[in-house]
């Protein structure tokens, strides 16, 4: 699996809306499960720095992807819980 590291607000958009097609899912559908309007998921789209954490952690549970947060440099960890001695996509 592949690693998509944010280091700026201004690349989640583009993230974000990448995870959502490569689910197959349209902005209307992933609206209706987390109970907003697909204006405001296009919204919170264009502007995902400025989206809340409860909101954001949703919409990520929804397309199936996790949140991972890594020291800068470190090797990612297996599944199985050991580093990794390369990434593993």
């Amino acid at each position: 699996m592949n690693d998509f590291p944010v280091r700026s607000p201004e690349q989640l958009p583009a993230i974000l809306q990448g995870f959502r097609k490569a689910a197959g899912m349209t902005q209307a559908e992933v609206a209706d499960r987390m109970g907003i309007t697909q204006q405001t998921l296009s919204a919170l789209e264009r502007n995902a720095d400025s989206v809340s954490t409860a909101r954001l952690m949703k919409l990520l549970a929804i397309l199936g992807v996790e949140l991972v947060l890594r020291k800068r440099g470190a090797q990612p960890v297996s599944k199985a819980g050991k580093r990794a001695d390369r990434p593993q996509w």
